[in-house]
């Protein structure tokens, strides 16, 4: 199957390319929200120092791995 080409002479990125990239894109959306939403949380149960510090982190690593996951699904879908 041949190749696009964009207007530049440049080549499209992969299908896995493209997964990747959906992946990297949700992970930091999801780490984002993870981090407010594990503070208010944390904050919420009365966390302090150390504690808090890795629940914020395990809340953050588990956002952001579920939505980098449905987003490389969905661009795996796209393709």
């Amino acid at each position: 199957m041949p190749v696009a080409v964009g207007p530049y002479g440049q080549s499209q990125p992969s299908c896995f390319d493209r997964v990747k990239m959906g992946f990297v894109m949700g992970c930091a959306v999801g780490m984002a929200a993870g981090a407010l939403f594990g503070t208010f949380s944390c904050h919420r149960i009365g966390m302090r120092g150390r504690e808090l510090m890795g629940g914020i982190g395990k809340t953050m690593m588990q956002s952001g791995g579920t939505f980098g996951t449905f987003m490389a699904i969905g661009m795996g879908i796209r393709c």
